[in-house]
Formats: structure tokens, sequence, C-alpha cells
């Protein structure tokens, strides 16, 4: 009887410790249930959120349109004839031109011919007589032709072919002009290269005239927004320097500029420049070609020359420091020259401006 008394307790207090140990087990086993429990309630929400700032990927703006910057607008090009006598120099709005054709004339002079579209300048020139030949190239461009005076050629060539003509001849008073008239003299150079036209008041005259002011047509050059370097070409030649000599008289020079990725003129040997800024002048493009030139026969014995520019002729592209031969074809005086590679492909041109070289057979041009 006192040995189960004595051994009774500590049974009980053996039993007391299990069941300690079981809830102690069973507390653990309870917070580690939810701890997991929790911690999988915050994954659940952490993936089911919605990421309101990446449901709607960002648009990206489209890149702008490249326009070619040079010949664009429906407005009606203006060509006007300006004198290259050394006395009419430095000319006024050169480098304003989208396009400039020198041709020679009677004596081994050049003429040129500035193409303008979409410009202003209030002085063009100075201004001289039409040639009948370079009708050809104001009709390719649809062109109202500005002019003060013309050749016999000339003269019965524009009425024939109907060219829209300003002739500064129309405006003569025989005194000194007021500037910002259709047509006026400077009184700081003398006659016949003092003549100096306005594009405003030319665009009022053949408006007034009943000439169309506006022109769909597209531009006589296939001109790219992306840069033509002309490394592809596997005929291209090195072209820094250039040498046309259209006579004993005249010989033009263009020389490259890296840094500028322009060729800056020289006429006789002289640095041109445009009388508007002094700035030199300047192209992006230069297109050679040769065409036969003769003497007429008009009876008046002046020299003055004819061209023989229908057909095809070889000449060359130049650009950013290179050159390809390239063949031009114009089919009709008012058709649009084609000038194609040596694989028979339409040339892209650089978004600038271009000088047309249109040269004597007997030129030696030299490209180096």
């Amino acid at each position: 009887m006192g040995k189960h008394t004595e051994h009774e307790p500590r049974e009980g207090k053996k039993g007391i410790k299990i069941l300690l140990g079981l809830v102690l087990i069973a507390i653990i086993g309870v917070g580690a249930f939810l701890g997991w429990k929790y911690m999988s309630s915050n994954k659940t929400i952490e993936v089911s959120t919605p990421n309101t700032t990446n449901t709607t990927p960002e648009e990206i703006p489209p890149e702008p349109e490249k326009i070619v910057q040079i010949y664009q607008g429906d407005e009606r090009p203006i060509a006007c004839m300006i004198d290259n006598h050394s006395d009419a120099w430095p000319q006024f709005s050169i480098n304003k031109a989208y396009a400039v054709y020198e041709i020679i004339v009677e004596g081994g002079e050049t003429r040129l011919m500035a193409v303008f579209k979409g410009v202003e300048a209030d002085q063009v020139g100075p201004m001289r007589s039409s040639r009948h030949y370079f009708l050809d190239y104001a009709l390719e461009n649809d062109a109202i032709y500005a002019h003060i005076g013309w050749s016999p050629q000339a003269q019965k060539d524009i009425s024939t072919l109907g060219v829209n003509n300003i002739n500064g001849l129309e405006y003569d008073t025989g005194r000194a002009w007021k500037e910002g008239d259709v047509f006026w003299r400077l009184s700081s150079r003398y006659a016949p290269h003092n003549s100096i036209c306005n594009l405003a008041t030319i665009k009022t005259a053949a408006d007034s005239k009943g000439y169309r002011v506006t022109s769909t047509q597209e531009s006589v050059l296939n001109y790219v927004t992306d840069e033509v370097t002309l490394e592809d070409k596997a005929d291209a030649i090195a072209a820094t320097n250039i040498t046309i000599p259209f006579s004993t008289l005249q010989s033009v020079n263009f020389k490259y500029d890296e840094t500028t990725q322009r060729y800056t003129r020289y006429a006789r040997t002289k640095l041109q420049t445009d009388a508007t800024d002094d700035s030199s002048i300047t192209t992006k493009n230069i297109i050679i070609t040769k065409a036969e030139n003769y003497t007429l026969s008009d009876g008046e014995n002046k020299g003055r020359q004819g061209l023989k520019n229908i057909g095809t002729s070889e000449g060359y592209y130049i650009t950013n420091g290179k050159a390809i031969p390239i063949t031009a074809t114009k089919s009709s005086r008012s058709s649009q020259t084609v000038y194609t590679d040596s694989e028979g492909n339409e040339i892209n041109v650089n978004d600038g401006n271009t000088f047309f070289e249109i040269c004597p057979l007997t030129a030696t041009i030299t490209i180096e």
C-alpha cells in the first residue's frame, strides 16, 4: 500500500510533461502552418495583383516621313537668264536656285540659267538675254522663263514653243528703274551687266499675263532623302577637284569640302560668291554632259551658237567626293532629260542644289 502511494505521483508528473510536450508541438505546428499559409497568401496576392504600369505596352511614335527639301510644293519654277561675264560678278541669289545650267554662248563666254522654286529672292541677276537652247531646259523644268532681250532664234522659238516668258524689255523705260520693280538697273554697275529682277514681281507679272503659276510636274532629277555616297558603285572614282574648260576664255573649277560635303565654285581661277550675302557659291551635286556646239549662220555674224542636245550624251554625276559615268537622254526639246548609270538605272541624286555643266565635245574634263 505504501509502495503504491509513493509511485503514483511520479506517473502523474510524467503524464503532465508528455501533455505539455504535445501541446508545444501542436503550437509549433499550428504556427508553422499559419506562417506557411500567410506566405502563400502573400505570394498569391503578389502574382495575381495587376501590374497597372505594364499592362499596355508603351507606344513608340513613328519616325517622321522624310521629305525632299530642294524641290517641293506646287509653286511653278522660275528660270532666270544670268549674265556670266566677269563684269557681272558677283551674281545675285545663285545659291537659292535648285538648279543652275551653264552652257557656252558667243565669244567663248558661258551664260547661266538659274531655276528657283518655292523660295523668295529680292535680287536675281544680273539678268541677260535669251539663247534658244536654254529654252529646252526651262521647258523640261516647266518653268516660267525670265530674261531681258533675246536672240532672233530665241524670239522665234519662244513664240513657236509657247514658252511662258517675262521679257525685261517690256519694262524698260530708258532710265534707271526703281528697285523692286519687275526689272531695274543697279546704279553701282554699268549696262548691260546691271539688270536685276525680283522673284515676287516676276510671279505677279506672270499672273497678270495669265500664265499658270502652279505646277504638279515632278522634278527632272530623282532626288532621294537618304544620303547618296556612290561608294557602292564599282566604277566610282575620286572627285574632289573638277575642272571644266568651256573655252580658252572660260574654265570652271569645283573643289570639294569634306566638312560641308559640298563643292565650291571657281571660274577663271577666281572664287565665285553670291552678292546677296558674300557667301561662296557652292553646290551639292554636279552633272556634266557634253553636246556639240556650232556657230550659227544667221547673217548677223555675232558668233551666236547652236547646240545639238537632243539624243544621248555621256557625262558624269558628281557628289560627296565621288564621280560615276552617266548617260543623258533627251528625246525632244520639251521632254525631261533622263540620267542613267552604267547599268542603265536612273541615278538617285542627293537632296540639294545641282549645277548642270553642258560643255563642248572638245572640252577636256579633269576629275581627280
